[in-house]
């Protein structure tokens, strides 16, 4: 695979030289059967300028620091909202006691809500400062929009976000087809489907305005 995408980005490149259109390096290729987005990457890495000879786009590369960002950010950001779910969970609880629940918990409500809380006042704001940090680069420097670790962690969001959607949709189902719905239930349902709703809403639409301006 790796050698034929440097044969596609070599043969590009050949064809630019010689003066061939974008577009039209694109229709022959499409017609030999090469797949879209391979096609579609290949051109993307030559610039659009009138030069003698093609001029290649800088490309993303990883750094320490890039990592160790992303990292921080997107565990701020499960720390965040998870904790920010337990912490409604409880209040929840209180609000709405199940009197049939004689389960043993090894913690008190009140000791889940105030490390619920500390956690969020901990995680939170790290991750506003990290996003608004990572997102002030990304405008200045816009081909760190293509950093592999963000792309791989971004997607991961997605898919566990898209996960937990499926399983609260699955179990509120569930319920309602066994008539056990009540509102304590209802609400941890919302609780869940609104907090990984928003994390996946705002991430595929972030994903696809960076395909938009791609």
């Amino acid at each position: 695979m790796a050698s034929g995408i440097q044969d596609l980005e070599t043969f590009v490149r050949a064809a630019l030289t010689h003066g061939s259109a974008k577009a039209d390096i694109q229709k022959g290729l499409l017609e030999a059967g090469w797949p879209a987005e391979q096609v579609r990457s290949a051109l993307a890495l030559f610039a659009d300028v009138a030069f003698p000879v093609p001029i290649p786009k800088p490309r993303p590369y990883l750094s320490a620091s890039e990592a160790f960002s992303y990292l921080l950010l997107f565990t701020t950001l499960y720390l965040s909202a998870y904790y920010f779910g337990c912490l409604l969970f409880e209040f929840v609880n209180l609000r709405f006691p199940d009197a049939a629940s004689n389960e043993y918990s090894w913690r008190s409500p009140m000791e889940s809500i105030r490390w619920s809380a500390s956690s969020v006042v901990v995680a939170f704001p790290i991750f506003l400062l990290l996003s608004r940090n990572i997102y002030r680069e990304l405008a200045l420097n816009p081909i760190k929009r293509l950093s592999a670790i963000r792309r791989w962690l971004t997607y991961l969001t997605l898919f566990v976000t898209a996960g937990f959607l499926i399983g609260d949709l699955t179990t509120l189902v569930y319920n309602a087809l066994g008539g056990e719905l009540t509102v304590r239930f209802i609400l941890k349902v919302l609780i869940v489907g609104a907090i990984a709703g928003t994390s996946f809403g705002f991430y595929l639409w972030d994903l696809r305005g960076e395909e938009r301006e791609t």
